[in-house]
């Protein structure tokens, strides 16, 4: 374990000394190859450790002091967090592209896409790959934008979605573990930070992106799962997407209706009448969708899926009755519900 956290320690050194020294004036094609190689040790040590509470304290130990003693060695250096061990090679790159002393023969190497690279040759295929997949699809997204009234989700998100599709799909094809797989979709998320609505847009659109093999199926299958897991993501999706893409979504996947379903149900849990405002009202700390609005949604879903309303409505009858089968307004949200889903 010691030398595991030694190479952690180093390859955060390393990182530093990529965003933020000189030394990369020295840099040439085999040293650019070495820091990818350990950005992706890092990104193993992750995969394999983020769920054992033990070794990830020690780890977090030694990013502790390792950060310390960087923060008094560079100005301005970011601290590395044991999380952000997992998209090492992300910040690798953007650190060197943001280094003003980066030479101007590892620019070109990053960015040379003039000629194709062998994959079993070239030592740094990954990082140019990498910097070619992002500008490409870059500028389809800057081209499609014009297309955006189009599209149910808008273009961008369209590009987006394929991409996160093509990640998936190489990723479970290769039999990789569950945990790292999920930790992509997690990465995703947080790049997404501060524009949740868009996140949702990408996701919706992964979702119903035509199947054209048994790996793409299998791809929105596991998207589907983190899903249920992440249940804010689905939240946030379920109340902020226009209604046509979550009918949609309904009528594509039978996992996607169930977990909708069992959310509109949640929401109706969580609601409390309020005598100043004659209606039925989440906590003011997490006010997702209004009564009205849920009463929407559940017609939206009878209409997409005929045959799940009876189940549905049996099941709030039983609820009702659980409340004491009153019928005067007010008195249990599933008699209300009832009520104004059958008007």
């Amino acid at each position: 374990m010691e030398a595991v956290l030694k190479n952690v320690a180093s390859t955060t050194e390393l990182l530093a000394v990529a965003a933020l020294s000189g030394e990369v004036q020295r840099w040439d094609k085999q040293t650019l190859s070495r820091a990818v190689q350990w950005a992706r040790y890092c990104e193993h040590l992750f995969s394999r450790f983020h769920n054992n509470p033990a070794i990830r304290m020690l780890m977090e130990k030694q990013l502790q002091l390792t950060n310390q003693s960087l923060r008094a060695a560079f100005a301005g250096y970011i601290e590395v967090s044991f999380s952000d061990l997992s998209r090492c090679q992300h910040l690798l790159l953007v650190g060197l592209l943001k280094n003003p002393e980066l030479p101007i023969s590892i620019i070109k190497l990053l960015f040379d896409t003039a000629s194709p690279v062998n994959t079993q040759q070239s030592e740094c295929q990954d990082v140019t790959g990498f910097c070619s997949h992002i500008i490409q699809c870059k500028s389809a997204c800057k081209v499609l934008s014009p297309l955006t009234d189009l599209s149910a989700v808008g273009a961008d998100a369209e590009v987006q979605a394929a991409m996160l599709m093509e990640r998936l799909d190489a990723l479970l094809s290769q039999g990789s573990e569950a945990c790292r797989t999920e930790h992509i979709l997690d990465s995703v998320l947080r790049g997404f930070e501060g524009a949740a609505g868009h996140f949702c847009l990408v996701i919706a659109a992964a979702l119903l992106t035509k199947q054209n093999s048994a790996t793409q199926s299998t791809s929105q299958d596991f998207l589907l799962d983190w899903l249920q897991k992440e249940q804010s993501v689905l939240q946030h999706m379920c109340s902020a997407l226009p209604a046509t893409l979550i009918i949609d979504l309904t009528k594509e996947h039978l996992k996607f209706r169930h977990a909708y379903c069992d959310l509109l149900k949640k929401w109706a849990s969580d609601m409390e009448y309020s005598i100043s405002e004659g209606e039925w009202v989440q906590p003011r700390r997490n006010r997702t969708v209004s009564f009205n609005r849920l009463t929407q949604h559940f017609l939206g879903l009878f209409e997409t899926c005929p045959s799940l309303r009876d189940d549905v409505e049996k099941e709030l009858n039983a609820l009702k009755m659980s409340d004491g089968d009153f019928d005067v307004e007010g008195l249990s949200v599933w008699g209300d519900l009832l009520s104004a889903v059958n008007k």
